[in-house]
């Protein structure tokens, strides 16, 4: 893993610190930043089509990765959508490296393989491929050790794993998934399909995804990097705010996705402010009082940003 400079560990660690004083986390380590919601696929448990319209100009995307870096945040995610679909996508992800953050890319394309990813690999840190029958694109699969021979031993090889949701009926596949993941040295995080509104309820049974990834963990070890307390965050109702996700029109989404509501246009105003504004405490405290209990995985990936130690479990999916 890259070492980044040190003012952009120092504007986390402060993060964290401020976090620790009020007690909850108001400044996020982690961006989720939907750079399109064009894609090629029609998941039924997804509704990221629901928010469509036209893609942000460059200098747009350009100004909300400078807010970013500004931020607190640590790690930002290009998504979709599918940000493959956008051209100018090569020069986004230059602009993005030198940021003040590790970048995560993830893409769903069956055709990944036509793409210039040695050329992409020198921009990302962590790229991630969704792969599941949601996306009707398990033939990804096979494409892994390929994948994987094209990344490693590059100067700047990016961490490989798959992303897989999983449903009701996809849970007893989780084992050849992993075995797949692990024979070809990439590894997996496993998401449960949230509840999400305008979208089909392919919700898991979480008792039996939590059993059949215990069991796996145990088989292939070092190999799934769904946080650990995941589950344990899921039976307790806990969210957290300790993430943010950044729709295609450049507003935030907040608190979180799931609930729909928005904040500031990431373009004009300075996220940092904001989330100290009684606006964003407002919306916190939505996110406290809600009970839907949706599953959505990254305000259930760590309880909250307020210490050191939960930060670390919070990287720990990507970095490790």
């Amino acid at each position: 893993m890259r070492i980044l400079p040190p003012t952009a560990y120092l504007k986390a660690l402060s993060g964290v610190c401020r976090n620790f004083l009020a007690k909850e986390p108001i400044y996020p380590f982690y961006a989720s930043f939907k750079l399109t919601s064009r894609c090629h696929f029609n998941c039924p448990f997804c509704n990221v089509k629901k928010d469509t319209g036209p893609d942000l100009p460059t200098a747009d995307i350009k100004a909300i990765l400078r807010n970013l870096s500004r931020s607190s945040v640590l790690m930002t995610s290009f998504e979709g959508g599918e940000p493959l679909l956008r051209d100018d996508i090569e020069e986004l992800l230059k602009y993005a490296r030198q940021c003040k953050f590790y970048l995560l890319f993830t893409t769903s394309v069956k055709d990944i393989l036509s793409y210039p990813v040695e050329r992409y690999a020198r921009y990302i840190d962590f790229l991630h491929v969704s792969i599941d029958e949601g996306h009707d694109n398990l033939v990804l699969f096979d494409s892994l050790k390929e994948l994987s021979r094209r990344l490693t031993g590059r100067t700047r090889a990016p961490g490989l794993s798959v992303q897989t949701v999983v449903t009701p009926e996809t849970i007893d596949f989780l084992d050849g998934k992993v075995r797949m993941c692990h024979e070809n040295g990439a590894g997996i995080v496993i998401i449960p399909a949230a509840k999400m509104d305008d979208a089909k309820d392919c919700f898991p049974d979480m008792g039996r995804l939590e059993r059949k990834v215990k069991y796996l963990r145990r088989i292939y070890p070092n190999t799934i990097h769904t946080p650990a307390g995941f589950f344990d965050a899921y039976r307790k109702g806990k969210c957290s705010s300790a993430s943010i996700i950044i729709a295609s029109d450049g507003r935030i989404y907040y608190p979180c996705h799931i609930l729909g509501q928005k904040g500031p246009d990431l373009r004009v105003d300075d996220l940092s402010k904001w989330l100290a504004s009684k606006e964003a405490a407002n919306m916190r405290t939505s996110m406290k009082r809600c009970e839907r209990n949706c599953g959505w995985y990254q305000y259930y990936a760590i309880d909250s940003y307020t210490s050191v130690a939960s930060a670390v479990e919070a990287l720990r999916p990507v970095v490790f």
